[in-house]
């Protein structure tokens, strides 16, 4: 009986399973077909080393399959198919243009488009789109009532070049950017260097440029030898009244005014003073002792407290004019460092820093002027948008230096000369364009900010 039914079974078993295999909805008898995908156009752009009117395009579309390219070079005018390696268009007619690279295949076309601006006045296609400052005006001629400073160094002052020539052109006042402090000038017990700041102050004197001394007291640039210092407070207080008198002595009628103490708040709850050396060996009044050395050693010479987030912070604020009011007739004036940001502080707050200064009858330096626009590194190159930003606040703080009294005006420095030489790009670790110089040289919107806030 078994037998019989498998055998049975055995000869329906093909018929069965023909029928199955006919009635299946899931067997596909084709090849799998894969729907193709579009490829996405990109490309970059660059401005010709050689010549500021022609723009170099490098398609970088990657994709798999066939594919076509071809460029739109906003000038009017049928398409060009894209060829190996970069090209190369000549812009030689003001405008705006929209490049475009249009790339298909069989699943349709993708576009990447981006925007050229050209304008002879500012030497060609301009970088990013954003063009350069066209404005004859010289600063130091149009702030005619306050000087206008930047930084220096002695090795550019004693090489020359473009570098020293813009500050002859463009400035009426100097600053050492790091070569007139306690490290530098009082390297070693018994032993001074001023190697470094002659060259800066003769290079001022020689040209006619105001010299700022800049700075003889600050924690950061106190030198080995002084924070270990082995003698009693007494000697430590006698070896600081030495450098002091020493060093503002030896510039007299040539500097014509100083830091004498520099960023001595601390920036913790209360904004208590700084605890330095200096405020260890020598109490809180060290601050008092050191602009009476000063001031015996130079009476015509200006002196200055200058600190940093005297407009962000307004706790610091006060804790520096506490400091200010303290000194009396020992200080002539305040310095107000102005590293801020495009869209911070408020303009209120900067205003105040203003307001303070002249209800004291004091003379007030925005000092150390510099205006990041990229503050929160979320800019690879510096749009037109924040370039403008920029632009609208260099007016601001201009202008609310200029409208202060005359008899409360000193000078308006800036913190360096070209974007590619700001000490916040090692500070901060990434890009940023603070300035009103283009690493060529060649004049930013910002410029024209300043310009413009002094109208």
């Amino acid at each position: 009986m078994k037998f019989k039914n498998l055998f049975n079974i055995l000869k329906v078993l093909p018929l069965f399973l023909l029928i199955i295999s006919c009635g299946s909805e899931e067997v596909n008898d084709g090849p799998i077909i894969i729907p193709v995908a579009k490829v996405q156009a990109a490309f970059n752009m660059s401005i010709s080393s050689t010549d500021p009117n022609v723009l170099l395009l490098d398609n970088r579309t990657v994709g798999t399959g066939d594919f076509t390219s071809k460029w739109d070079f906003g000038k009017g005018g049928s398409f060009v198919l894209d060829q190996p390696g970069i090209e190369e268009v000549r812009y030689d007619t003001d405008g705006t243009f929209s490049v475009r690279l249009i790339v298909e295949n069989s699943a349709g076309l993708t576009v990447d488009a981006k925007t050229v601006i050209v304008d002879s006045k500012s030497g060609g296609i301009c970088p990013n789109g954003v063009c350069g400052s066209t404005n004859s005006s010289i600063l130091k001629d149009a702030a005619a009532t306050f000087f206008v400073g930047n930084i220096t160094r002695s090795s550019r002052v004693n090489s020359g070049g473009k570098h020293t020539e813009l500050l002859k052109t463009y400035f009426s006042s100097i600053t050492s950017e790091y070569e007139m402090k306690m490290d530098r000038m009082h390297p070693s017990e018994g032993n001074f260097d001023f190697t470094a700041a002659d060259a800066i102050v003769n290079f001022g004197v020689e040209n006619g440029i105001n010299v700022h001394g800049h700075a003889l007291i600050w924690h950061n640039a106190t030198p080995d030898w002084v924070k270990n210092f082995s003698g009693s407070d007494a000697e430590f207080e006698v070896m600081v009244k030495n450098y002091i008198v020493t060093t503002v002595t030896r510039y007299k009628g040539k500097i014509a005014s100083w830091d004498v103490v520099n960023e001595a708040i601390d920036d913790g709850s209360g904004n208590p003073l700084r605890n330095s050396i200096f405020k260890q060996k020598m109490g809180d009044d060290y601050i008092k002792k050191c602009y009476q050395w000063a001031r015996e050693a130079d009476p015509d010479c200006l002196l200055f407290y200058n600190d940093y987030n005297m407009a962000s912070t307004p706790s610091k604020r006060a804790a520096m004019f506490k400091i200010v009011d303290s000194l009396g007739d020992l200080i002539d004036g305040v310095g107000a460092q102005m590293h801020i940001n495009y869209n911070f502080p408020s303009k209120a707050n900067i205003q105040a820093v203003a307001d303070g200064t002249v209800s004291r009858g004091l003379k007030l330096h925005f000092a150390e002027l510099d205006i990041r626009a990229n503050p929160d590194n979320n800019q690879t190159s510096l749009t037109a948008e924040r370039a403008n930003l920029q632009k609208a606040k260099f007016a601001e703080v201009v202008k609310i230096y200029n409208s202060i009294p005359l008899e409360n005006k000193y000078a308006l420095t800036v913190w360096g000369l070209r974007d590619n030489e700001t000490w916040l790009t090692d500070f901060w670790g990434h890009i940023d364009w603070p300035l009103m110089f283009n690493e060529d040289y060649s004049k930013k919107p910002a410029y024209d900010g300043f310009i413009e806030g002094l109208q």
